[in-house]
Parts: structure tokens; sequence; C-alpha cells
């Protein structure tokens, strides 16, 4: 009752309160005049809405180009996204795009998610952040939670395979692209601070500017939470800057430094006698160089190292004794150069990439696994060198913009593989484009999977990449310069499928299977502002059919979305997702429901350079039940607030 009577004092406030500014604003009291107002606002509106719409994206060919030009399946989520919605994670800023199902452990306070597009494995997604690879070399899956959002400018999303441009990446890619160092002598920066129930902290900074010929963006976030279920609690300290500079006007040099150290409780599982926790590091290195030869043409040069680890360790409930502890410490080292041409009817691309990585597991069993002749350590060290060849090129011819590309990889674990792809988009008006694409695309097996294993995993020396092709086609459109319509439908054959073969208890291990079948399709809809109301709803639907399972599977998806958003002092947005995993009975998952999220920002302060604001999220609005796996049951309602000052 008190978290209630907290929440609707809070949203009266927020409606009521004024903004403070310097500025002189005294609203007319003549009905006619503020119709009028009203109208033209609406109207700028609509330009900007369609200005967002036609944005540039880099992610489809590694090069700059208009978004209309793009013949993949592409989601753009921008800095004003996550921010609008109050996202503490990148998975909160995800799981609200069409087609793109992010399965949450636990739905807590930044708790891990893994995404899956249009029901790919996780494994599938490629996951970028300033060039890196974020997928973990031991299985190939990945998890954004280690990410802090606020260092987000945009995030681009391919939907459907993305190996002519990117390699092993059959189910897509998701790209996530960091802020830009600051342009003013002035520094420019936020701070912000939020609490919620069971002491669900977030407490982020960040400055930006340019001193001398270097310019500079640096940030600090921590996140804690006491666990808001089954006594899971969370926390995460990170560090990340970049710097940039421009040694002639001709040159520029950007490097970027992160960290993050995440530690994950996930909470006593009585059903098993259990409780797991987890203890992560990563910390990456990158460096970049941007020589422009000429107008049309230009070089880039990339390198990185990325270290991340994972110590993860089951004990008992009861003695309290060791079940198993599984540390992966991994280590990459990479690098990229890439020709750019951009000039007459062609944008073209010709690079190369090359990278190493290895991977020390150490397994150590506890009594109960010793007490059956397993031993107390096992330690392993593989390791994978990759190199690539890739070139791609769009090709504009009037309203007809032809993409064709393609890609030879190598690597010490499946040998050469090649990736064409071909696409094309067609304007058919000033808001209407028609795309389709055909993609051959491949994911590498995992090397934990070929000569790491574990306690009762048994590496498979003999694993192949999966591959498969992709047909894609859709339309985009505005109706009446009102609403913005998108459409696709799209088919994915994956060959070599990877499957865990179980048929002896103690001694499983993956091998590649038959033939897998992904087909559906994604729609989605959003209205232009009109008196600063906006609507949004998008519907996902897959049908997998799979040579390993009898029967086959559906999963689909609804997000409903409302927001006002007055451009000036308050946001608000009620939006609500609905996810059908279709998992077995004996899961015991709950996921038939609606779960809806209220965010809302509302503007004290404000003057020519600085303002202040509060924000309120109430989680879970409606307290639903929605989880994958009954060991890990989702919060139900909960309520985190806070201030942000910028300047």
């Amino acid at each position: 009752m008190f978290r209630t009577l907290l929440f609707f004092s809070f949203l009266s406030s927020l409606l009521c309160m004024p903004v403070f500014s310097n500025a002189s604003e005294i609203p007319s009291e003549n009905p006619s005049v503020n119709d009028q107002l009203a109208l033209n606002t609406t109207r700028a509106e609509l330009l900007l809405f369609w200005a967002e719409k036609d944005l540039y994206v880099q992610t489809a060919t590694r090069t700059t180009k208009p978004v209309s030009q793009v013949a993949e399946n592409i989601s753009v989520i921008t800095a004003k996204d996550i921010e609008d919605m109050n996202a503490h994670s990148i998975a909160e800023a995800l799981s609200r795009v069409t087609g793109l199902f992010i399965d949450f452990n636990g739905s807590d306070f930044n708790s891990g998610s893994l995404p899956h597009i249009q029901g790919s494995e996780s494994r599938h997604v490629t996951v970028l952040l300033d060039g890196i690879l974020w997928n973990a070399l031991s299985g190939g899956e990945v998890d954004v939670f280690s990410i802090p959002v606020q260092i987000v400018e945009r995030i681009e999303i391919i939907k459907g395979p993305a190996s002519s441009a990117w390699g092993s990446a059959l189910g897509g890619v998701i790209n996530i692209i960091t802020k830009n160092a600051g342009d003013t002598t002035l520094p420019k920066g936020m701070v912000s601070a939020s609490d919620g129930e069971a002491n669900s902290r977030d407490l982020r900074a960040e400055l930006l500017g340019k001193g001398g010929p270097v310019a500079y963006y640096i940030y600090a976030g921590q996140q804690s939470s006491d666990g808001l279920r089954n006594k899971r609690n969370y926390s995460q300290d990170n560090l990340y800057a970049k710097l940039s500079a421009a040694p002639s006007r001709d040159i520029d040099m950007l490097f970027t430094v992160g960290y993050s150290k995440p530690f994950v409780n996930a909470g006593d599982v009585p059903e098993f006698n259990i409780n797991a926790t987890s203890k992560f590091s990563y910390f990456f290195v990158t460096g970049a160089l941007d020589y422009r030869i000429s107008p049309e043409l230009s070089l880039k040069a990339a390198a990185y190292t990325f270290r991340q680890k994972d110590d993860a360790t089951i004990d008992f409930l009861s003695p309290g004794t060791l079940l198993k502890e599984s540390i992966w410490d991994e280590d990459t080292l990479g690098g990229s150069l890439k020709l750019l041409y951009t000039g007459g009817m062609h944008t073209a691309v010709f690079g190369a990439e090359i990278s190493h990585g290895t991977m020390t597991q150490t397994i150590n069993a506890g009594p109960l696994y010793q007490s059956i002749g397993l031993p107390a350590s096992a330690m392993v060290s593989p390791g994978i060198s990759k190199w690539a060849l890739f070139t791609n090129d769009t090709i504009v011819f009037g309203k007809l913009a032809v993409t064709p590309g393609i890609r030879l990889d190598h690597d010490s674990i499946s040998g050469s593989f090649v990736s064409p792809s071909i696409g094309a988009t067609y304007n058919l008006g000033e808001h209407t484009v028609a795309r389709a694409s055909v993609a051959r695309g491949f994911t590498t097996p995992g090397i934990g999977l070929t000569a790491g294993g574990g306690i009762f995993l048994v590496p498979n020396p003999n694993l192949t990449a999966e591959s498969g092709w992709s047909y894609q086609t859709g339309l985009e459109t505005g109706i009446a310069d009102s609403v913005h319509v998108k459409a696709t439908v799209f088919r994915h054959d994956t060959s070599n499928e990877l499957v865990l073969d179980s048929t002896n208890r103690l001694a499983q291990t993956y091998r590649n299977g038959g033939h897998a079948t992904r087909q559906g399709y994604e729609f989605e809809a959003e209205t232009v502002p009109l008196y600063n109301i906006s609507l949004k709803v998008g519907n996902a639907y897959v049908h997998k059919n799979d040579d390993s399972s009898p029967d086959p599977t559906v999963n689909y998806s609804y997000f409903l979305g409302l927001k006002y958003d007055n451009r000036k002092s308050f946001v608000a947005q009620l939006m609500g997702s609905y996810v059908w995993w279709d998992q077995p009975a004996s899961q015991l998952a709950k996921y038939d429901t609606f779960i809806w999220d209220l965010a809302l920002t509302k503007k004290i302060y404000t003057t020519e350079k600085t303002s202040a604001e509060v924000f309120l999220t109430v989680h879970n609005l409606f307290s639903g039940s929605y989880y994958t796996s009954n060991v890990e049951p989702n919060p139900q309602r909960w309520v985190n607030g806070g201030l942000r000052f910028k300047f």
C-alpha cells in the first residue's frame, strides 16, 4: 500500500511541477493562438519524425550510408530512446525491438539476458562494441549486461545473416556504437542517481569536451541491488574513456578503454539445494586511424585487445560445500584494415581482418563429483586464429540501390567459408522503400565445445560451422504522412545445426545435426506525434522446423507503446511486451501475459546550459509472471526513481 501511495504521489508531482527557467516564456491565453501554436508544433514534430527515420547507418556494409539504401532488415535504437525509457541496461532497450527475443534470467535489476533474433540461437547473434566481438570464445553465446547503457549513442541491429560483412553471424548483428568525444573547450556532462526497491541503485557520471587537439569522453558508473527475488543480488562497476585527435586535416585518431566488474548471485534454488554465483571482469583497449587519401578514398585501420573472465561457482545450500567451479579466462587480440571509396554511383568497401584468441578453462570439482572418480581440478587452454577478406559495394541507379557483397573467412576450427550476399532497395515514394536480400551465413562453434568441455561435457573436435541461406523482403512506408509502417517476411534455412547429444547422461557432447528452417514475419507501426502523443505497435512471428525435434516450435511477440513527449519538459511512456516462447510443460515456465512498464521524466530546472530532471520507472506494473524457467521467477511490481543533472 505504501509503495502505491508513493507512486501516485510522485506521479502527481511530476504532472504538476513547474519548470523553472531563465528564459522568458509567457503562454498566451487566447485559444486561437494556442490552437495555432499546437498546429505549428505538430508540423515541426512531423518533420522531425521523418528526419529521424532518415538515419545514416554503418553496420550493414561497414561504411556509412542512408538507411533508405540498406537492403538488410535493420532496426536502430538511439540514445534518446534509451533515456526516455529510463533503461538500466542494454537488454531493456533491446527487448523493445520487434523480432528480437530477449531471454532474461529472472528479469532482475540488470540481470543476465540472451538475445535471439528471429528465432535464432543466442550463439548465432554477433554483438560488437567499438568493433570488438563481445561473444564468448567458449560457447559463442553473448550477454550484454556488462556494457553500461549510458555510453551508447545508438544500437544498430541487423536481423538475419550478416556474414558477408561480419563473418560468424548466422542470426544477425547487434552493433553497439558509443558516444562521440566532446567538441567544446567548456566541458559538458551528466550526473544521475537512482534508487529503488531492494536497494537497487544506479549511479552514473559522464564528462566530455576538448582540450587543445584532444577531445574526450569519460564515463564512470556503479550499479547494485540486494535482489528483487529469491535472495538474488548484484553489483557492477564500470569505467569507460574515449580520446580522439586530428594531427592533420586528413588524419583522425581514436582510442578507447573500458573496464567492467560485475558480480551476480543468481539466488537460492531450494528445489536442487544449490546456490550459484558468478564473478566477471572485462577489460579492453582499442585504437583506430582514419586517413583520408582523397575526397573519395579513405583508409581505416583498427586494432584491439579484449580480456573477459567468468568465475562461476555452484555450492550446496546444505551442507554448504562446493559442487563445482568453472573458470573461463579469455584473451583476444585483433585488427582490421578497410579501404573505402565513395564516388559517383558507388559506395564500396574492401577490407581484411585478423585475430587470435585463447581460452584457459579450469574446472574444479567438489567432494560429490570427486567421489564418483572425477579429478579435483582440470584445465585446458585451446585457441582459435582467424583471418578474413571482404568487399561490398552499394551501387545507386536513381531510385534503385543494389548491394552485392562477399567475404572469405578462415579459422583454425572450421576451415574456410565463403559468404556471398545480394540486396536491393527501391524508393517507391518520398517515405516508401521496398527491400529484398539473399545472403549466406555461418557461425563457428565455440572452442569450449570443440576443445574445452566440462564435468559432463565432452568436447567434439569434429564440429563444423553451422551455415545456411536467408531470404528476406519487406516494405517500409509512411501512410498519409502520419503513420510509419514496416513489414518484413523472412525464411532462414540452416544446415549442420549444433545439437546436444544427451544419450549418455555422463558424457554429453555436441554434434552437427540436420536441417532447421525458421520462417515468419515482422510488422511495426508508429504514428507521428499528434499533440505530443504517439503510438507504437509491433508483432513478430517465427515458425521453426528442426530435424532434431519431432514437433515444430512457434515463437511470437507483441509490443505496445504509448508515449507523450512535449520535447520541452515532460516525457511519459507506457510500454507493454508479450512474448510466447513455446517451452515444454516440463519447464514449468510462465509467460502467457503482457508485462507493462511505465517510465516518467519531468524537467524541473533549466537554463541555457544546464538542466535537472526527475525520473521514475514502475517495472511490471500489474505484477505479471514472466519467466522461461521456474527456478528463475521474475520480480513482481517494483519501482525505481532518481535525479539527472546535465551541464
